[in-house]
C-alpha cells in the first residue's frame, strides 16, 4: 500500500499548511498512541529541535497521545539520534521527534522511532495512517496517559556519545570549531568534545526559535570555514538542525563532505579488522568513494537516497557502516541510526590513530567532479516522466561513454528535482547538468 502522509523521513512540510497543523498533530498523536497501545502498555518519548513551532506541536502531540492512553515522557530540545537512543534505554514503545532537520524554521515535521531505536516498520506507519482516517475517541478518564519530563536527558546522551570511543581517549591538544546550527546539538555537542579534552570554539549555539539552520550549520558552512582559519583551528565540525548530519572543515578551510568522512571511518575500521563486510553509500555517493574503497578491497553498494534505505541495506547485509554525501553517517557498531556527534568522534579517532590531519586523511579519496542542481517544481506530473527529459538523460549518459553518470530524482523532503551529473571533466559535467536542469525547469513550467 502507498502511504498518504509518511514520506521517506516521516511527515514534513510548511508550518500552518496541512498536514503540519496543530489539529493534525493532535490526531496524529492519538492515532500513534492507539497503534502503539495495541502492542501493550504504552510509553512514548517526545523530543524536538529548536524551531519555534515545536512548542505548539509538542503540546498537540501530548494531548493526542494521552487521550489514547499513552504515557508521555518529554525530552525538550535534543538531537534526533539522542531520542532514538533514549527510546531504547527507557524501554519505551516509541520515540517521536518534532523536527524538519536541515530545513528553515518555517518548516517542521514528525519522525518516529520504534522501541529498538530504529525507523518504524511500514506496517506500523500504515496502521497509524489508517487510524488517522478513523473518528477520534478518548479512553475513559482512569486510563488517560500521564506526562513527565526527563530532566537528565542531555547528560545521559553526552555519556553515551563519549562511550563510543575507548575509555581514556583524550583529544587534548586538538582545537576544533563546532557549528551547532542554532539547533538541537547546541547544548550537548560542545560538552562532548570538551569533556574529551578538546579545545572547543562554539558557533551558532544561541537558538531563538527562528534562526535554526540560518546561514550556519552543515547547509551553510561559510562562517565555520572562516572561523577555522581565524582561530587557527585543526578542524571544524558542522551539524544540521537536528543533529543527524555532519560535515567537517579542514585546517585550510576546505569542506570535507559525507563521502570523505565515510571513507575515513571505513578505512580506519578496515585497518583495525573491524569493518565487517563493506560500505553502503547511495545513488548520490561520489564515484571517487567507490574507487577509493575498491583500492582497499572494501565492497561498496549503493542504496536509494535517504538514511532509511542506507539502514535497510546495512541490516540486510549485516554490515556496520554507511552514509550519504550530505553527512548522514550510520555507525551500527555504536548506534541504531545516523548520529552526527558519534560520526564526528569516529573521524577524530581515525585521525588520531593515523596521526594525520583531516586535510591529509582525505587525500586518499580523489573525488570525481560532480555537479548537483536543485530545480523547484510546483507539484503535478513529475518532470522526470517527461519524454524530452528521459531522452536528454539517455543522450548525456551515452555521450560520457561509461566515464560518468546521470542521476535525476525527486527529493523525498522538499518539492525539488535533483539533477546530478558526474564524470572526469568538470567543465563537461557542469555543461550537461545545466542543460538538463534547464530542460527540467522548462517542462515543469
Amino acid at each position: 500500500m502507498s502511504k498518504k502522509y509518511f514520506g521517506t523521513d516521516g511527515i514534513r512540510g510548511r508550518v500552518g499548511e496541512y498536514p503540519i497543523t496543530p489539529d493534525f498533530m493532535l490526531k496524529l498523536g492519538w492515532a500513534a498512541g492507539m497503534a502503539f497501545r495495541k502492542m501493550g502498555a504504552c510509553k512514548v518519548l517526545v523530543g524536538k529541535d529548536t524551531r519555534i513551532s515545536g512548542y505548539m506541536f509538542e503540546s498537540a502531540l501530548e494531548a493526542g497521545l494521552t487521550s489514547a492512553g499513552a504515557d508521555v515522557m518529554l525530552l525538550g530540545p535534543m538531537p534526533t539520534p539522542a531520542i532514538a537512543y533514549l527510546t531504547r534505554t527507557f524501554q519505551a514503545q516509541a520515540g517521536i521527534v518534532i523536527s524538519a532537520s536541515h530545513n528553515p524554521h518555517d518548516d517542521n515535521g514528525i519522525k518516529f522511532f520504534s522501541g529498538k531505536g530504529t525507523k518504524l516498520p511500514d506496517e506500523i506507519e500504515l496502521m497509524i495512517e489508517e487510524l488517522l482516517d478513523a473518528p477520534m475517541t478518548v479512553v475513559e478518564s482512569s486510563k488517560i496517559g500521564k506526562v513527565s519530563r526527563i530532566n537528565d536527558a542531555s547528560g545521559r546522551y553526552i555519556e553515551f556519545c563519549k562511550g563510543s570511543v575507548p575509555t581514556g581517549t583524550s583529544f587534548s591538544g586538538l582545537k576544533i570549531v563546532v557549528d551547532c546550527a542554532h539547533g538541537a546539538t547546541y547544548k550537548v555537542a560542545p560538552s562532548v568534545f570538551r569533556e574529551l579534552g578538546a579545545d572547543v570554539v562554539v558557533l551558532s549555539a544561541q537558538p531563538n526559535g527562528l534562526n535554526i539552520n540560518h546561514n550556519c550549520g552543515s547547509t551553510h558552512t561559510e562562517a565555520l570555514q572562516a572561523a577555522v582559519l581565524a582561530e587557527h583551528a585543526d578542524l571544524g565540525i558542522a551539524f544540521d538542525g537536528d543533529g543527524d548530519r555532519v560535515l567537517m572543515v579542514d585546517h585550510t578551510g576546505t569542506v570535507v563532505d559525507g563521502d570523505e568522512l565515510l571513507f575515513i571511518i571505513a578505512r580506519d575500521l578496515h585497518g583495525r579488522g573491524k569493518l565487517q563486510g563493506g560500505v553502503v553509500g547511495t545513488l548520490m555517493s561520489n564515484l571517487g568513494l567507490e574507487l577509493a574503497l575498491a583500492d582497499l578491497d572494501i565492497p561498496f553498494v549503493r542504496a536509494n537516497v535517504g538514511d532509511r534505505y542506507v539502514i535497510s541495506e546495512l541490516l540486510e547485509r549485516n554490515w556496520v557502516i554507511g552514509g550519504e554525501n550530505s553527512g548522514h553517517i550510520v555507525c551500527f557498531d555504536h548506534t541504531t541510526t545516523g548520529d552526527a556527534i558519534i560520526a564526528a568522534l569516529q573521524v577524530l579517532m581515525a585521525l588520531k590513530a593515523r596521526n594525520e590531519s583531516l586535510a591529509q586523511s582525505r587525500q586518499a579519496l580523489r573525488k570525481c567532479p560532480q555537479v548537483l542542481i536543485n530545480v523547484r517544481f510546483g507539484g503535478g506530473a513529475s518532470p522526470l516522466e517527461h519524454a524530452m527529459v528521459k531522452q536528454a538523460s539517455e543522450r548525456v549518459t551515452q555521450a560520457m561513454a561509461g566515464r560518468g553518470r546521470v542521476l535525476l530524482r525527486k527529493s523525498g523532503t522538499e518539492p525539488l528535482v535533483r539533477v546530478m551529473v558526474e564524470g572526469e571533466d568538470e567543465a563537461q559535467v557542469r555543461g550537461y547538468a545545466e542543460e538538463l536542469a534547464k530542460l527540467v525547469t522548462e517542462v515543469s513550467a
